[in-house]
């Protein structure tokens, strides 16, 4: 989780919900989660891998799961570069901008 808490301060307008960092508008809910992997084999310095999942309000008012990416880069800033410009596309609206 050490990721999704360092993302916060690239994302103020996303809420921290202790297990994964949520942005919620009209239409929109994103959610980004952290999964590391558990493979000990592997290098344990490997950056976390971010689930970004996108969900769209339906007809009834509820959220529906649409699809989601996983991204593991080793730099937050371009971690968080690569997501924002993921989810503008997804919802074709500025991720700062569709939160508020």
């Amino acid at each position: 989780m050490e990721t999704l808490k360092l993302l916060r301060d690239y994302f103020p307008t996303a809420v921290y919900t202790g297990k994964c960092l949520v942005f919620i508008s009209e239409d929109w809910r994103v959610e980004l989660t952290e999964h590391k992997d558990t493979d000990f084999t592997k290098d344990s310095d490997q950056a976390s891998v971010i689930r970004v999942r996108i969900f769209k309000r339906a007809i009834n008012g509820e959220f529906t799961a649409g699809f989601y990416e996983d991204f593991q880069l080793p730099s937050l800033g371009e971690l968080a570069e690569q997501i924002e410009k993921y989810v503008q596309a997804a919802i074709g609206a500025n991720l700062q901008e569709n939160a508020e």
